[in-house]
């Protein structure tokens, strides 16, 4: 059997490279990749869930992040249709019809992954799967196999997640027992975590209480925990504070106060980072500066301060505008 040549890009070929900025199916809350959502049972997993995939599915905030309007596949494997049916008529009166339901599904071994395909393929305006819960459609792996059995299946889901650009959510329980950091006890081996793109635990101090608290980590959001409250009314969770809000944290961040200062009195700069970080005497790289602008770059535009890029040659400039008033 021939071996195909590992196929490589040069340092210099990959700052060149355009290429697409990182979909988010819920603003700064969601981004494509597979994650893992965990919690003990009956916290109110599938009340969140289900509300999100009606957001996204709307095409409506889900609190107060905007979400990307899109089709939605809900694997609700632990329920029936009538339990289905009852908890979506408590938080809507009215579903569209890109959300979809099912009840049951074939295992990752015998064809979930093809079953995903032949729904995309339908469906090519999906951009949020939610599988509930993982553990349905996976087989038993032995003890010695524990960590690569997890790693194995989470990777073939976040597979499928990063070649069609959507965001897959697989539901996981957690361990009774508490830990200092909420995302070790998520129920499985480190291979689960370790092979995953984010996690969110949602924990509540005890049933009585309907105070929770969403910690949210992942390679391509700011670690963040969200106060949240469960509204038995309505039977949805609302949003209460951040205790890591994005806003705040480009307050206290030196560089983009720089940014700010400097573009408000000078109403405009173009031209490339390096030479921003000379004029502000910023002790940091352009790539930093850079970086920092996209990161806070919805925030920068609801003060008035407008950023993007400009390719001229082999180089990227800076654009950056004061247009408040």
């Amino acid at each position: 059997m021939s071996t195909e040549k590992i196929k490589t890009v040069s340092g210099k070929e990959l700052l060149k490279m355009d290429l697409p900025p990182l979909r988010f199916v819920v603003e700064n809350f969601i981004p494509q990749g597979l994650h893992i959502f965990a919690g003990l049972p009956k916290v109110g997993k599938s009340w969140l869930l289900l509300l999100l995939c009606l957001k996204v599915a709307q095409g409506q905030p889900f609190w107060n992040y905007q979400t990307e309007k899109g089709t939605v596949l809900y694997l609700c494997l632990e329920d029936s249709l009538n339990r289905m049916q009852m908890r979506l008529s408590e938080i809507t009166e009215d579903a569209p019809d890109n959300i979809h339901f099912a009840i049951m599904a074939n295992s990752l071994s015998e064809g979930l992954l093809k079953q995903i395909d032949m729904f995309l393929e339908e469906h090519p305006d999906t951009n949020l799967i939610v599988i509930d819960t993982l553990q349905k459609v996976r087989d038993s792996v032995g003890e010695a196999n524990y960590y690569a059995g997890d790693y194995k299946d989470i990777s073939a889901l976040k597979n499928i997640a990063d070649s069609k650009g959507i965001a897959i959510i697989a539901v996981q329980h957690r361990r009774k027992q508490r830990s200092e950091d909420p995302h070790m006890s998520i129920s499985g081996s480190t291979g689960m975590t370790g092979a995953a793109d984010g996690s969110y635990v949602l924990i509540r101090p005890d049933e009585k209480t309907t105070d929770g608290k969403l910690y949210i980590r992942g390679r391509d959001l700011e670690e963040k925990i969200l106060n949240i409250k469960f509204n038995a009314d309505t039977r949805e969770w609302e949003f209460v504070s951040g205790d890591t809000p994005l806003s705040d944290e480009m307050k206290s961040d030196a560089v983009i106060t720089a940014v700010i200062s400097f573009i408000k009195e000078q109403g405009e700069f173009r031209g490339l980072a390096s030479v921003l970080c000379e004029k502000l005497k910023l002790n940091v790289r352009g790539n930093v500066v850079t970086r920092k602008l996209k990161k806070y770059e919805k925030e920068l535009n609801k003060i008035g301060v407008e950023y993007e890029k400009n390719r001229t040659g082999e180089k990227r400039e800076l654009i950056l505008k004061y247009t408040a008033e």
